[in-house]
């Protein structure tokens, strides 16, 4: 059994790591924070275009944080002011984020992929003040009749409702005029952002985020860098979205906050990122499993490249099965691969393998992070349970959100009384103290009494040499309650039949989770994050009947 610091007698599950040490003044918010230690790292490079080697120094992004939140306030931006960012990766992306959580403003993003109708549902429910976008973006929001900063570099064509961030942001002379005085006060407490659940198995809600909850996940993902390599400084590559919480916290905020260099990609392309890997020596990246898969399924791609810098890649967003981890490792020997778990509501940050520790490929996601707590609860019962046994995963901690924004109801149905924020993930812990998530408890099919979790039938599926990726749902039945079926890509040379894919299945499970029926899609559709929209699969194959 695991020791007493892990589970204890009152059900609760505790971290084995340090414990987080939060800053005690509650002035000491995101942008202090994040340039505490400007003096000694205001020369080296905080930010890297991976396309055009364009480089901001810590020195430098702190300036141009501070002419953009002068500008907001010029703008009529005050505190709590909500304000949209909508744009692709870019370096003034962190700029823009950083410039209104500076003032006290509350920045809410959104993906650029979005239609005209999904971003007004959006702007609907924040109120923004004001947008954030780049000039290929303006069609998209034009008819919300709100003022606009223009992400540029160069000179656009005028309009009379925005503005181009190269008017202010690099005026190196307003840094010498701007003090603490000039801004709100901001407090930890305060909410710095609302980011929007990806919606795959319900309404989509804003999530509210403070300061606190920034710095506490920073101080969370990076615990382990601080053990493995001291003071010494990390090259990270940034190709997850910025406007989700993975991008923009994990990566973006938590990794200059310690000092280490980010290079930017405004999106993943396999060989892109290959190049940019072997260009700037990166030695970390966060990545969503898809990418895992594909970077497992291709090796002799992976070999045109030196990728020898690389030290950690980190998987998140959904489960993860051990074959594709291994399988990935051979394709990357000397670079440590691991697993996280968090969720929009948690700040990102719940668990996190360590890289360092011989555990690795366990199919688990780590242990939890510093300063959080959970327990499995037997939602039956309402009793926690002991390891090795299944249910929902329940959290608690600094970095748990303050609420939904404007959805007290949700927000009661999600936080109780003693601060438990439920995940509706189903999972366990393991006697070293790992936790293990298994599926989303909405998405496990029902079969004739039985719980199916597609993620492991997916694990399964993952397997076959001859399949690049797959999906399982479950799907309504007279006699069993539900069946599951799989949407399945096959490799460009594949023959694959249905009955091959079945029967490669049917011999390694239980005859409750075979599969019932095999479609073979072009694609599997995901949300920027890599999670599996399975309402979509669902409607896809409605439609056909």
């Amino acid at each position: 059994m695991p020791s007493q610091l892990i589970y204890g007698n009152d059900g609760i599950y505790r971290s084995p790591r340090p414990p987080l040490s939060l800053p005690q003044d509650p002035k000491f918010s995101m942008i202090p924070y994040l340039f505490r230690n400007l003096s000694s790292i205001s020369h080296l490079p905080a930010l890297v275009d991976a396309e055009t080697g364009q480089t901001s120094t810590f020195s430098v992004l702190r300036t141009q944080v501070l002419n953009f939140s002068k500008a907001l306030l010029d703008l009529s931006v005050s505190k709590n002011d909500v304000v949209l960012i909508i744009s692709p990766n870019s370096l003034l992306f962190p700029v823009a984020f950083f410039a209104v959580v500076a003032i006290g403003a509350i920045a809410t993003t959104a993906n650029p992929l979005y239609t005209a109708a999904e971003i007004s549902k959006q702007v609907k429910d924040s109120d923004p003040k004001l947008i954030i976008t780049i000039p290929p973006l303006y069609d998209k929001i034009k008819h919300l009749n709100l003022p606009c900063i223009m992400l540029t570099n160069s000179t656009t064509p005028s309009n009379s409702n925005w503005y181009n961030s190269s008017d202010f942001i690099n005026k190196t002379s307003l840094n010498v005029l701007l003090s603490d005085s000039d801004f709100p006060p901001v407090h930890q407490d305060d909410p710095a952002a609302i980011l929007y659940s990806s919606g795959t198995t319900g309404a989509s809600k804003g999530v509210v985020l403070s300061h606190k909850n920034f710095i506490a996940t920073s101080m969370m993902v990076t615990s382990d860098q601080d053990q493995a390599y001291g003071e010494a400084k990390n090259v990270f590559l940034c190709f997850l979205p910025m406007f989700h919480i993975s991008g923009l916290v994990a990566v973006l905020f938590a990794q200059l906050q310690r000092g280490n260099k980010v290079v930017v990609m405004p999106r993943y392309e396999m060989e892109k990122m290959l190049r940019t890997i072997e260009k700037y020596k990166v030695s970390h990246f966060f990545a969503a499993p898809p990418v895992i898969v594909a970077l497992a399924k291709n090796q002799e791609v992976v070999k045109k490249y030196d990728v020898s810098s690389l030290r950690e890649i980190g998987s998140g967003a959904a489960p993860l099965g051990k074959d594709v981890l291994e399988e990935c490792a051979k394709v990357f020997p000397q670079t440590a691969l691991y697993q996280g778990y968090g969720l929009t509501e948690t700040c990102g940050a719940v668990s996190l393998e360590n890289a360092a520790a011989s555990s690795q490929h366990s199919g688990s996601t780590g242990m939890l992070d510093p300063g959080v707590e959970a327990r499995i609860m037997d939602l039956e019962r309402m009793q926690p349970l002991p390891p090795l046994q299944k249910g929902e995963i329940w959290v608690r901690g600094p970095n748990v959100m303050l609420g939904y924004f404007k959805n007290e109801k949700a927000t009661k149905e999600t936080i109780d009384d003693e601060g438990w924020l439920h995940t509706g993930d189903l999972g366990y812990f393991d006697n070293e103290g790992r936790i293990h998530v298994v599926d989303r408890l909405k998405e496990l099919i029902k079969y004739k009494g039985f719980q199916v979790a597609p993620a492991e039938l997916e694990e399964l599926l993952l397997t076959h040499p001859e399949i690049k990726d797959a999906a399982v749902i479950g799907l309504s039945d007279v006699d069993a309650g539900e069946v599951p079926i799989a949407f399945v890509v096959r490799s460009s040379y594949s023959s694959l039949t249905e009955v091959e894919t079945k029967d490669f299945i049917a011999k390694q499970v239980a005859p409750y989770k075979r599969l019932r029926k095999v479609i073979f899609s072009e694609e599997i559709p995901k949300s920027a994050a890599g999670k599996i929209l399975r309402r979509e699969l669902r409607h896809r194959f409605l439609s056909k009947l």
